[in-house]
């Protein structure tokens, strides 16, 4: 699996929408901002965002004082859950894929050297993803940058 662009943005605006503001809880953050703080082209942003409501992982507010914001507290995202959203499947070929199972051209999938490493790769990655929420993502973060000073 390689993380798209996409898929990148989008977790980068997730963790910011998650961090805890100077009140202590996650903040409603516009577009722009969330582009300006991320440095992501806004027109990429909207569509990313747009997904992810849809997906039912953020809400949004229009007009003034409006933005978007998280649909569940923080602690209830995984990584996981937006990457497959906005990526697809986690899996590094078709053939070990939990949801999107495709067979494919190997003589014998049973005993094939590839698909048996392939599998033990997804099955890291689904370990580390579905369990790391964006919570521990802002957690790490704070505790990161009280370690740095900053």
């Amino acid at each position: 699996m390689r993380l798209s662009k996409r898929g990148e943005y989008g977790l980068r605006a997730m963790i910011l929408l998650a961090t805890p503001g100077p009140e202590g809880r996650p903040a409603m953050l516009q577009i722009r901002e969330i582009s300006e703080r991320e440095n992501i082209p806004t027109k990429f942003l909207e569509q990313i965002l747009l997904a992810l409501k849809n997906a039912g992982l953020l809400h949004s507010k229009m007009g003034v004082g409006g933005g978007y914001y998280l649909a569940k507290p923080a602690c209830e995202i995984t990584l996981g859950q937006i990457i497959r959203i906005l990526d697809g499947p986690l899996a590094p070929v078709k053939c070990v894929s939990q949801v999107a199972y495709e067979p494919c051209g190997c003589p014998d999938e049973a005993t094939c050297g590839l698909r048996m490493v392939m599998f033990d790769v997804r099955a890291a990655m689904t370990a580390i993803l579905d369990k790391t929420t964006l919570e521990d993502v802002t957690k790490r973060m704070q505790a990161q940058k009280a370690l740095l000073g900053k």
